[in-house]
């Protein structure tokens, strides 16, 4: 018998220590195509913070690294095991433990479904805004870990305005609380903001308060379709020019345009270059304020602009949005049958003045290297998923595809911009993550790294 799986199964109970090979099979990686993976030795379902430090504490003592799991739905490789690893995953804790009106906040577990935090708070007229494309399926603790965004981010931000405050075991065994219940708090470093986007390499979360806000009016949405991608990108910037505040503001190419309609027909527009997906939630001046981004749309080139006629469309067409990884994916499959195709899915934003530059360079890239292309992203705060398609079982391809991501990965930082808008670095971008700080900053990170987990406990070879 191995001593550490008896002294995980001491401290859990059998029911929560798996060994099952089909299981360590399931839970070596996340959604992340190209990321290397290994074999974990176990994998542990804690359902309290005590039982996640026992399971710490026994594969610190045994020398054994720990990788943080939630629903694997990452796309840079940061849930990805390693050989030999202590798999945490969080799937057993799933209580939301309070919510407060009041206080307008809440504390969950960080298996939490996000989707499943929005329709608890809706009962109390409250309002969880980041909503990740797989915010159905994703959880609110790997929401954290990557600092997730989501398709409202133009207007309410990313993960990280929102959560106040975190319960964390650290690689010595320790429990700590960060932050705050107040609506006010500047006491202290803020450590907070440290372990979010931090990946499960500082630490294994265990318990997130996060801020709600009150339900917003129903949206008014509204698509635009552009003859060119760089139009689009020219109505973008106009729309921050001009002040205006869309809650959200989304944009697809062709190529998404086409893989949608050929995965769930839903009558887009499959001639058109591009298409802006815009909604507003202002109240009384939504109508007004609508109105004032479809003329933008208009005076930047788009052919088309038709408003939604009520909240079934508007979902509809919402749906279309949510739809554009999965209809990637059958896109990849029929490009290259047999299993073969995948999808290096980037991840880069840029000033929002330079988005119609951005879009410009991933056509001409995609031409270049020869590979083909589907952009999708929020196009209001500059962030875009070049989906790249290639052939896993060709080298040239793979060549071609990773050429093509590292030279969009250069144009977005050459534009004043960063290597990952809201997936995270994990296994994928490490040597971006170097090229966009700097050797200081990178010290920085590795400083603090050290100090708080000293022998590489967590997640090793991530991030860093």
């Amino acid at each position: 018998m191995d001593p550490l799986l008896d002294e995980l199964r001491a401290a859990l109970g059998t029911d929560a220590v798996l060994t099952d090979p089909d299981l360590l099979r399931a839970h070596q990686r996340d959604e992340a195509d190209l990321c290397a993976a290994g074999a974990p030795l176990v994998i542990t379902r804690p359902r309290d913070t005590a039982q996640v430090a026992a399971v710490v504490g026994a594969a610190a003592r045994h020398g054994v690294p720990v990788v943080p799991q939630g629903a694997r739905t990452g796309l840079a490789g940061a849930a990805n095991a390693v050989d030999g690893a202590v798999v945490i995953s969080t799937s057993a804790m799933t209580d939301i433990l309070e919510i407060d009106p009041v206080s307008r906040i809440a504390v969950v577990q960080p298996g939490v479904v996000n989707a499943t935090l929005a329709a608890a708070v809706a009962e109390h007229g409250l309002w969880y805004p980041p909503d990740p494309g797989s915010w159905e399926s994703s959880t609110i603790g790997g929401n954290v870990a990557t600092n997730a965004g989501g398709m409202c981010c133009v207007k309410y931000g990313v993960t990280t305005e929102y959560v106040l405050g975190l319960e964390v075991v650290l690689a010595s065994g320790d429990v700590l609380r960060t932050g705050r219940r107040t609506a006010k708090g500047v006491a202290g470093y803020d450590l907070t903001r440290l372990f979010v986007g931090s990946e499960g390499t500082l630490g294994v979360l265990t318990e997130v308060t996060v801020a709600l806000r009150p339900a917003p009016a129903e949206s008014l949405t509204m698509v635009a379709v552009f003859p060119a991608t760089t139009a689009a990108g020219a109505a973008v910037a106009e729309i921050a020019t001009r002040g205006l505040s869309p809650s959200l503001l989304e944009l697809l190419d062709q190529t998404h345009l086409r893989a949608i309609e050929a995965y769930r027909p839903m009558g887009l527009r499959r001639d058109a270059a591009a298409l802006l997906l815009a909604a507003v939630d202002t109240g009384a001046r939504a109508a007004d304020d609508l109105a004032a981004l479809a003329a933008v749309c208009t005076a930047a080139g788009a052919d088309e602009v038709y408003a939604a006629t009520d909240a079934a469309e508007a979902a509809a067409l919402l749906q279309a949005r949510r739809l554009a990884h999965p209809a990637m994916e059958r896109f990849a499959a029929d490009t290259y049958p047999d299993g073969n195709g995948g999808l290096i899915i980037d991840d880069v934003a840029v000033p929002r003045g330079s988005l119609a530059v951005m879009l410009d360079g991933v056509t001409r890239i995609a031409a270049e290297c020869d590979v083909p292309i589907g952009v999708v992203g929020h196009a209001g705060d500059g962030n875009l998923h070049p989906n790249i398609v290639i052939d896993r079982a060709d080298p040239a391809s793979l060549a071609r595809g990773r050429r093509a991501f590292d030279e969009i990965m250069q144009l977005g930082l050459d534009l004043g911009g960063t290597c990952t808008g809201e997936h995270g670095v994990g296994l994928l971008k490490r040597e971006w993550l170097a090229r966009e700080i700097g050797p200081v900053g990178l010290r920085v990170h590795q400083a603090i790294k050290s100090a708080l987990d000293p022998t590489g406990l967590f997640n090793p070879g991530k991030v860093l």
